[in-house]
């Protein structure tokens, strides 16, 4: 429920936004009512008149109608095509104005309206020349609507937008529209279409360039959205296509895998008259049987039920990736049957299967192309889909479907022979019983198969009919919830394990790195311990060092590393304390300081002095600029909120133009966590500046202390301090909580310079106790860490956190065996970047190379 308030006070806002200040929105939609009411065209949509002389078409610019691509923007076809228009004039085309302007608004649609129609006219005329049929279709048919300048201005203004939604914009809609084309494959489809691809193209000259360039970098979580708008739109586009009775586009033949194709009630009776036994007769009564509002349901149950999925591929989920990927398959296979049935000889010619009037190759091989594509799409990401539910959870939800099938059968055995009168023929139970899984299967599906019964009355109807949506519905409502379970590693038990040691023991302030997705678990003999890690290149790279017990961690590194030998792994502990580093050595380990963590201690913090005059002066300026430190939970915040925190996320790695890094980085997946607190930097109009993530830090069973990790301020136009505020902000209303102190996190591959041991115990080791080799170590990676800084800027970071005089406790890496050191540093570093493409690496060195 509170996801559905979340998204009703969104659409409600979007409503007042858009409401307020656009009057070109405002008067074009008040000419569309007023010339829909004029023409009686709201109710039964354009008449003869305004479909001659008014409406788009191929002929009606052959007779030098040329106000047509014009006057066509100005009415809709039909009630439904006009409270369409309602609704996205409200919330796209108003909301749009005012971010653009309204003189560039009128522009933008004044453009796409007419040079789109003209140019989908330019197409509907080559078409001709592929598919006589569709070309002909095209050739004679006419196009109204609004929805062609409300496409093409919505790709007009994404030019300028951040590489959020210019990415999510631009997929969505070009997957939408040319699946209207290839399914539905009206005039007004190809319009509509050709709008896009104008508006995509002139863009930048009408509004500009994002001030951030052209960026395609993105991170996993909005991968996994754009997967998931592309499957969702061609869904949406089938459905809509399977609900038009005059699809004819190259693929509407694949509407008939969602929609029966009915025979007339006067073809029936001819056939019926001739003889009543004769099959053709019994099948067309199934066809019209199968034309009702159940058996319509019933057949678009598939698509809901990948839209359904389309919410698991948004979260990452790898069940979602398998049913979605099974559903591709399925639909290339009766794509093959459909070619089996037309051009191989193995069948009844006469079968309604997948019926064309006038079947060829290219028609019947062109169903192909859609799940092929996605089908392409999802192979070629599966990756981005790692995340697993709970334990059991998919247990659970075979059981309660078995349980449901179980009793949807009993239902319709014991209904059926209540009203076994109302069938066509009496049957018996053990003829309900083999009739009823076909109850639940699509319709369209069933083509080939003679029905055993067919209801007559209107007991049986509703009991032939919507058993099967009963089923279906109740399946996507227990699908959707598995989606809303968390999951919070890739070995989810083992991680719920290590959350309930850590959450009631102890650990260091890097320690709920390890409740992080990727890694995996070794529990110490008393199981109240663990060490998180992963295996790369044949390393047991660990995420810190053992956690749950202090007293008890030279056990478990001797305890770790006998493991990781018993399975032919080199142990490495990786970002692990001082305390981790000594018993290491006791166990002739040696140990290597690859990071620095920055520590203020509250209690008594009081940001005053000259060496604080940054933090003071960031506080300051916030506060006469009307910005205020607000904590949030990123489940639940609003979707304002939220949606401003992604698109600082996504501008920010385009920016890189590499992905994010991973590892003990976290990113947004990490932040979407109960125990994840998020302080955000907000000014007056809701517009968020900064946003900051603390992580918890437990000692003895209760929270002492937060770990900052995410950190994102907004680039173009924002608050330049909000860094400095919202981590001041932070230590201060911690400190009010009752924390003991603040850990700014550490940053990879760099370190503070200091003297050497002259200067105390914050010194480190003294450096000739090292081998040689280790300090060959040192320097290789003193040598990665600048040549990364142009990139990543490590260190930049790292002298950033020095403005709060924090105090410095070195971070080090430990391990057994020196030969291993090669294996080691490339585990490491696929541990950060385990996705970098060979594009990127090539960009990574050209980058390199030029700073």
């Amino acid at each position: 429920m509170n996801a559905v308030r979340r998204y009703a006070r969104r659409v409600v806002d979007l409503l007042r936004y858009g409401a307020a200040g656009a009057p070109v929105s405002i008067t074009l939609l008040a000419l569309i009512w007023i010339l829909g009411v004029a023409t009686d065209s709201v109710g039964r949509g354009p008449g003869q008149f305004v479909d001659r002389h008014l409406a788009v078409g191929i002929g009606p610019l052959e007779h030098w109608r040329l106000w047509t691509p014009l006057t066509a923007g100005l009415w809709a076809p039909g009630p439904a095509g006009y409270l369409g228009a309602t609704v996205l004039v409200f919330l796209v085309a108003a909301p749009l104005e005012r971010r653009m302007g309204s003189a560039r608004f009128a522009l933008s649609a004044g453009v796409t309206q007419i040079v789109g129609a003209v140019l989908g006219a330019a197409v509907a005329a080559v078409v001709k020349l592929l598919d006589s049929d569709w070309g002909f279709r095209l050739h004679i048919g006419t196009a109204v609507g609004p929805t062609t300048w409300i496409v093409g201005v919505a790709m007009v203004a994404s030019a300028s937008m951040d590489t959020l939604w210019r990415r999510r914009i631009r997929v969505g809609l070009l997957a939408l529209t040319l699946t209207l084309v290839l399914f539905a494959g009206q005039l007004q489809d190809v319009i509509r279409f050709a709008a896009a691809v104008v508006g995509l193209c002139l863009g930048p000259w009408i509004v500009g360039r994002s001030a951030r360039g052209h960026r395609v970098t993105g991170t996993r979580r909005e991968g996994r959205v754009l997967v998931a708008i592309v499957v969702a739109a061609t869904s949406i586009g089938t459905m809509l296509a399977a609900l038009s009775p005059h699809a004819v586009g190259p693929l509407a033949v694949l509407r008939d895998l969602f929609r029966g194709v009915p025979w007339t009630a006067a073809e029936v009776r001819e056939i019926c008259q001739a003889a009543q036994s004769d099959p053709d007769c019994r099948r067309g009564e199934l066809d019209l049987r199968l034309s009702g509002v159940g058996p319509t349901l019933l057949s678009l149950m598939p698509s809901v039920f990948l839209l359904v999925l389309c919410d698991g591929l948004r979260r990452g989920r790898r069940f979602a990736w398998i049913a979605s990927t099974v559903a591709q398959v399925v639909l290339l296979a009766l794509s093959l049957l459909n070619f089996v049935v037309r051009y191989v000889d193995v069948v009844d010619e006469q079968t309604l299967f997948y019926g064309l009037d006038e079947p060829n190759v290219y028609r019947t091989l062109t169903p192909f192309l859609t799940p092929l594509a996605l089908l392409i799409l999802l192979l070629a990401t599966r990756k981005l889909f790692d995340v697993q539910a709970p334990p059991k959870t998919y247990r659970r939800l075979f059981g309660k479907l078995a349980v449901l099938v179980a009793g949807l059968g009993v239902l319709y055995v014991l209904g059926g022979l209540w009203a076994r009168n109302g069938f066509d023929r009496r049957p018996t139970a053990a003829t309900l019983v083999a009739d009823f899984p076909e109850r639940l299967v699509p319709p369209v599906y069933l083509q080939m198969l003679d029905p055993r019964l067919l209801p007559v009355d209107w007991a049986s109807t509703l009991l032939y009919e919507w058993t099967g949506v009963v089923f279906w519905v109740a399946a996507c409502v227990l699908v959707a919830a598995t989606f809303l379970r968390p999951a919070y590693g890739a070995d989810s038990g083992a991680g719920e394990r290590a959350r309930a040691i850590l959450t009631s023991g102890s650990g260091s302030a890097l320690s709920w790195m390890t409740t992080w997705r990727g890694n995996s678990y070794w529990f110490g003999a008393a199981g109240d311990s663990y060490v998180a890690y992963r295996v790369i290149g044949g390393v047991a790279l660990t995420t810190g060092g053992p956690v749950g017990r202090p007293d008890r961690v030279r056990d478990d590194v001797a305890g770790f590393a006998e493991f990781a030998a018993a399975n032919g792994w080199t142990p490495c502990f990786y970002s692990v304390t001082t305390d981790v580093r000594d018993a290491a050595d006791t166990l002739g380990w040696v140990g290597v300081q690859v990071a620095e963590e920055t520590v203020l201690d509250l209690g008594a913090i009081a940001f005053t002095g000259k060496k604080f005059q940054d933090v003071r002066t960031a506080l300051n300026k916030a506060a006469k600029s009307g910005i205020t430190a607000e904590w949030i939970d990123f489940r639940t915040a609003p979707l304002a909120i939220t949606d401003q925190i992604t698109a600082i996320s996504e501008e920010w790695v385009a920016d890189k133009g590499m992905p994010e890094m991973g590892f003990t980085l976290g990113g947004l997946q990490e932040m979407d966590d109960p125990e994840v607190r998020c302080l955000i930097a907000v000014d007056e109009q809701r517009t968020v500046h900064g946003v900051t993530s603390w992580l918890p830090v437990y000692r003895d069973g209760r929270i002492v202390g937060r770990t900052l990790d995410f950190m994102r301020r907004r680039a173009d136009g924002g608050f330049r301090p909000a860094m400095e505020f919202l981590i001041a902000s932070a230590a201060l209303l911690l400190e009010q909580e009752g924390a003991e102190f603040v850990s700014l996190s550490g940053a990879p591959l760099a370190t503070m310079r200091r003297p050497d041991a002259a200067d105390g115990d914050d010194a480190g080791p003294a450096p000739d106790v090292r081998p040689g080799w280790s300090d060959a170590m040192d320097s290789v990676l003193e040598l990665l860490g600048q040549t990364l800084e142009p990139v990543y800027g490590f260190r930049s970071l790292l002298a950033f956190k020095s403005k709060f005089q924090p105090r410095y406790e070195p971070m080090y890496m430990c391990f057994a065996d020196p030969v291993a050191l090669p294996s080691i540093g490339n585990a490491i570093g696929r541990a950060y970047l385990p996705e970098v493409s060979f594009g990127q690496g090539v960009r990574l060195v050209r980058t390199l190379v030029q700073r």
